[in-house]
């Protein structure tokens, strides 16, 4: 029996390729509004990045999510990913 593949994918803040699992997507939907999607199933443009918030750090201070994204992110949006992801 072949074995299941394990998807990946690259966290924006530290830029390691992990299982999907292990990392939680960002989500910008069709109204520009940008969340955290900690479910995976949110319809829109995703980002994945590591729960911690190194991550989150480096990704906003390289403007990460912003080129990903193609759009300007308020700090207050970085500020309520912040708490999701200490949660």
């Amino acid at each position: 029996m072949a074995e299941r593949k394990i998807p990946l994918r690259k966290c924006i803040g530290c830029g390691e390729m992990k299982d999907k699992r292990e990392l939680v997507r960002i989500v910008r939907n069709k109204e520009g509004e940008i969340s955290v999607d900690l479910v995976g199933k949110k319809p829109g443009r995703g980002a994945y990045i590591c729960k911690s918030i190194e991550c989150l750090d480096k990704a906003q201070k390289a403007k990460r999510l912003e080129r990903a994204f193609s759009t300007r992110i308020e700090p207050e949006i970085y500020d309520t990913m912040r708490r999701e992801l200490s949660e």
